[in-house]
């Protein structure tokens, strides 16, 4: 499909090593994570992940040089995707899920480029795409999930405030909603209700503003049990201690309240 006039998407680059070969894809965004981005596909790579889904690298402009090609070559790697455009972690996604949607995969599997999920449950979460789900979150904290080194002040805030405060405001009973390791539909994004391709999206606020969304648009919502693992001594994350939590905050709220819904919706 070619894309619909109402997106708005940031310029990207892309560089394909293979063609589509699956109704599904599995994104990776990345920004200067080094070994741990290298770690994580590697793993992915001995998981056989690439047997189900083609593999999607979107970069937000690494410097680092732990996405040489030759090596995304080795890791099964179907595409490169580079952000050139401006914004982070929700502009890359934009521009990851426009790739996908144009490509016409049936739906998509986000998994963080840091390292700290565990990409065993991917068939799973391709199993629910498959069997018609349309959101799929994964969550530490459910029976058969794990949170290892989880700093304390991040599990208060999940427990206490993100997690009851989007399952408020949509309805669903969500218990890690902070994580990037989730599963969207191809229905889902572009439900006419939803429109996630707007410039609004730019840092952390297309993850909360799918968890509030999704459900009150009737989408199939499911959560599943997953392992993260933060490593002793470091907390690999982008998001600062001051300015970062105070946006991610931000962004919860507007959520919450609607304020990144539409304007107007057509019917469906």
């Amino acid at each position: 499909m070619t894309p619909l006039p109402d997106w708005q998407v940031p310029e990207y680059t892309t560089t394909e090593f293979a063609p589509r070969r699956s109704r599904f894809a599995v994104v990776v965004p990345v920004i200067n994570e080094g070994d741990r981005i290298r770690r994580l596909l590697t793993r992915m790579r001995d998981q056989q992940v690439a047997d189900r889904a083609d593999v999607l690298i979107i970069d937000g402009g690494s410097t680092d040089g732990s996405l040489a090609v030759d090596f995304l070559r080795t890791m099964a790697v179907r595409a490169l995707l580079v952000k050139t455009g401006p914004g982070r972690l929700s502009a890359q996604l934009r521009c990851a899920y426009a790739y996908v949607l144009m490509e016409d995969y049936e739906g998509v599997v986000t998994i963080d480029g840091n390292d700290k999920d565990d990409p065993d449950p991917i068939p799973v979460f391709l199993d629910d795409l498959a069997a018609g789900v349309d959101f799929v979150q994964a969550s530490r904290f459910l029976p058969g999930g794990l949170a290892e080194n989880t700093p304390w002040t991040r599990t208060l805030a999940i427990r206490l405030i993100h997690a009851p405060l989007l399952s408020f405001a949509s309805g669903m009973t969500w218990t890690d909603t902070t994580q990037g390791f989730r599963a969207y539909s191809r229905r889902l994004l572009l439900h006419p209700g939803l429109k996630p391709f707007r410039d609004v999206f730019s840092g952390y606020e297309l993850l909360a503003y799918m968890n509030a969304r999704a459900p009150r648009l009737g989408m199939k919502c499911v959560e599943r049990p997953t392992a993260r693992r933060y490593p002793v001594g470091e907390v690999p994350t982008k998001i600062s201690a001051v300015r970062g939590n105070a946006k991610v905050l931000s962004c919860l709220l507007a959520a919450c309240l609607g304020r990144y819904d539409p304007a107007s919706v057509p019917p469906t």
